[in-house]
């Protein structure tokens, strides 16, 4: 039996990659979502109407989420195939 360590090792190196994209990725959506709680609160606080960066930060982080999803999707549609 020979294993071919070269296409292991990319193969390797590529899944986490993408693994640590994902995480970065979901991560800034939480980020997102967190900024957006900040500023309808700090809002709120004020009596003031909420900025219009509430909206963008939460276009942004369904954004983030949707990449994710994405990418999961498309490791389980290689995984089960056709």
């Amino acid at each position: 039996m020979h294993i071919k360590w070269n296409a292991l090792a990319q193969t390797a190196g590529f899944s986490f990659g993408i693994t640590v994209a994902v995480v970065a990725v979901f991560a800034l959506g939480i980020l997102a979502l967190s900024r957006r709680e900040a500023a309808l609160s700090t809002a709120r606080e004020a009596g003031t109407a909420p900025a219009s960066g509430g909206r963008l930060a939460l276009v942004g982080a369904y954004a983030c989420f949707a990449v994710c999803a994405a990418a999961v999707g498309y490791g389980l549609m290689l995984i089960a195939g056709h």
